[in-house]
């Protein structure tokens, strides 16, 4: 491993902390981040977490606009794995017409906190992101092109 300071990844000081709390402490998982991912596994789930954590209780409708391309049955599928593993709490308030919303669970809130740095991540590099991911494409067009 690379000892040169200006890589945040080389740095002592970042890979430490990860090694030491990314072990296996539980059968199943090779490490801590193998847990978290597993649970947020799915194109949507992570966007659903925090559309739920900006807004409090969120109906689905509210939902399905603000995630957009997602599909209802996608979206109603992620909604429950999130609910079944303990993340999301839906509220059917029994009225004519049908009322339910989504809030988080505490362990929701705990995930949705963690997942800010990504957020903010994202945020900061969109532009080369959005560089990198269009650079992608025109590899994929060359790719497709057939040659004579």
């Amino acid at each position: 491993m690379s000892s040169d300071l200006s890589d945040p990844i080389a740095s002592p000081t970042l890979t430490t902390p990860v090694a030491q709390t990314c072990t296996p402490t539980l059968p199943g998982f090779t490490c801590g981040l193998d847990a978290t991912l597993r649970v947020i596994a799915g194109k949507w789930k992570p966007l659903i977490l925090y559309f739920v954590a900006q807004d409090g209780p969120t109906r689905y409708g509210e939902l399905r606009r603000a995630i957009r391309d997602v599909s209802d049955k996608v979206l109603i599928q992620q909604l429950k794995e999130l609910e079944a593993d303990g993340l999301v709490k839906r509220t059917d308030y029994k009225e004519v017409p049908p009322r339910v919303d989504y809030s988080l669970t505490r362990l929701g809130h705990s995930l949705a906190q963690a997942l800010v740095p990504l957020c903010a991540w994202g945020t900061e590099n969109m532009a080369e992101v959005s560089r990198v991911f269009a650079e992608r494409a025109t590899w994929t067009r060359r790719e497709r092109q057939p040659t004579a």
